[in-house]
């Protein structure tokens, strides 16, 4: 029962909603079926299957909210979901900034549902770690990966007639490649909606070739040095800055956009970036479609965060837009970063002097009012001079914000797909690596 249709999902949502004696009611209603292989030690580990569908209903007496949540769907188990969701409503406290549920909103489609990733079988997912597996051994690598894929539905329902209905499919894979001596390593991630953008050799060869280039790396000294960044290098750092892009943090101090000095104001309508950068939410986009509702059945359509620099828009939860008697924004299920045309070789080949980061981890929060942010460099560091590779790094710790970043960009690069979102190859200066690491 993991996959509903929209009439399927609309007939159940319905009865839940006809249940109710509450002043408000809200249901959402979710499904998946998903399969993953994972694989280490050049050897498959686990594999499996899962299926899965949920009703989440939520019931309100005035400012009085309850929820409960059933995964059974007769008739008897969804009276008594609605019942436990008002019995729970009841004995709430008052929430002073429940809004109340929404009436229909109109939503546009996007194609975030693909055949081809249905229909995905255990034996292709086999394919997938054979493709890492055997030219691993063959390069004298040990290969550690993992390919899951699911595809499901959400559908929502509330006591004033909205309905909202969306069907998903998506892909991920990462691999590390580990040189057998203990020295080298090399690492590639790839999602998408349509397994058929997949190659799963293609992207081990990436990560064999980052594996067999950063044999015994060299130490450098840290400090400020021109950095190129793969998208998965500045994707955590880039993420972070867009979601703390809520005007409630920022008009109550608590945000990098907080206007210092004047309480209660924010930095909308600023230019805080190079005037080459731009963000911005498109549920429509081919390469990362998204939802076009949010969790609350807001509609998410395209919107600049960041134009030419300036701040365009912040997010606003319906609460804090009536207090600030402006048009509520929904937080999106994915973010866009405008680029160029240069592939990563030709950025390296227009470098004078410089380090090729292939990816950041364990990013952690320093200081939020800055957005200055600590983390390390890992699976692939490389010192660029003349426009080539000269020899691998070891790793760094680094201590920067997206906001200063931003502002010492040199040159954007083509645009790749990283964790459901499109951020560009960047080349920026004066990046900070505050020490060594002697992590591989």
């Amino acid at each position: 029962m993991a996959i509903l249709s929209k009439e399927e999902a609309k007939s159940i949502l319905e009865k839940v909603i006809g249940f109710s004696t509450a002043d408000e009611c809200e249901a959402n209603l979710n499904g998946n079926v998903g399969g993953n292989i994972r694989y280490a030690r050049n050897t498959v580990t686990t594999s499996g299957m899962e299926s899965n569908t949920q009703l989440v209903v939520q019931a309100a007496f005035g400012k009085k909210v309850g929820t409960a949540t059933v995964n059974e769907f007769d008739e008897d188990s969804l009276k008594k979901v609605v019942q436990r969701a008002e019995e729970l409503a009841k004995l709430a406290p008052e929430n002073p900034e429940y809004m109340g549920v929404l009436e229909q909103q109109t939503y546009q489609e996007s194609k975030t549902f693909v055949q081809n990733t249905a229909d995905i079988t255990p034996e292709y997912r086999a394919e997938v770690a054979a493709a890492s597996i055997k030219p691993a051994k063959e390069n004298d690598i040990t290969a550690a990966g993992f390919f899951n894929d699911g595809y499901g539905f959400s559908a929502m329902m509330n006591s004033k007639g909205l309905f909202a209905y969306n069907k998903s499919s998506n892909m991920e894979f990462t691999v590390t490649m580990r040189t057998n001596d203990g020295t080298g390593s090399g690492w590639v991630t790839r999602d998408f909606n349509d397994v058929a953008k997949f190659d799963a050799e293609e992207a081990s060869q990436v990560a064999i070739k980052k594996s067999l280039l950063s044999k015994e790396p060299r130490a450098i000294e840290p400090g400020k040095y021109t950095v190129i960044l793969e998208p998965a290098a500045s994707s955590g750092l880039i993420r972070n800055m867009v979601f703390n892009m809520g005007a409630r943090g920022a008009d109550e101090g608590r945000s990098f956009l907080s206007k210092k000095g004047e309480s209660g104001k924010n930095r909308l309508g600023e230019k805080l970036f190079d005037e080459r950068v731009n963000i911005y939410v498109d549920p429509l986009h081919p390469d990362v479609p998204s939802n076009t509702w949010a969790g609350d059945g807001q509609a998410i359509k395209k919107m600049d965060m960041v134009k030419d620099g300036v701040v365009e828009n912040l997010f606003y939860s319906r609460f804090w837009a009536k207090e600030k008697g402006v048009d509520p924004i929904p937080f999106p299920g994915a973010y866009i970063m405008a680029g160029g045309t240069a592939t990563t070789e030709e950025m390296i080949k227009d470098t004078k002097k410089g380090i090729l980061v292939t990816r950041t981890w364990y990013i952690r929060t320093v200081d939020p009012q800055t957005l200055l942010y600590t983390g390390l460099t890992r699976d692939g560091t490389f010192y660029i001079e003349d426009g080539e590779i000269k020899y691998p790094l070891k790793n760094f710790r680094f201590n920067e914000s997206p906001v200063i970043m931003l502002n010492n960009l040199e040159a954007l690069g083509k645009q790749y797909r990283v964790d459901g979102n499109l951020i560009p190859v960047m080349k920026i200066r004066d990046f900070t690596f505050s020490s060594l690491s002697d992590a591989i």
